[in-house]
């Protein structure tokens, strides 16, 4: 049993706990230098997961090349991840 809130809750609506419980979920370990940031590994492409003041700024990179999106607080849980683990 999860105790986030629901999925269709946007991520302004959660509290810290609750998102990095969320990016623990995921699958992403947090980083040992910035609290802000979170990384997470994928199969085939990795991510740098940043919370920023305002917005959530992803960082993925797939074979040398990075790319990255940024997504508001304002953007359900669920949108935010169907959107992130499409990759880069």
């Amino acid at each position: 049993m999860s105790f986030l809130p629901s999925d269709q809750t946007p991520l302004n609506q959660h509290s810290l706990i609750a998102i990095e419980l969320w990016l623990r979920e995921l699958g992403a370990e947090p980083s040992l230098n910035d609290r802000s940031v979170w990384n997470w590994v994928m199969p085939r492409w990795s991510a740098q997961i940043k919370m920023e003041k305002e917005k959530l700024l992803i960082v993925w990179e797939k074979g040398g090349k990075k790319s990255q999106c940024g997504f508001s607080y304002g953007l359900s849980r669920h949108d935010v991840q169907a959107a992130i683990t499409q990759g880069p």
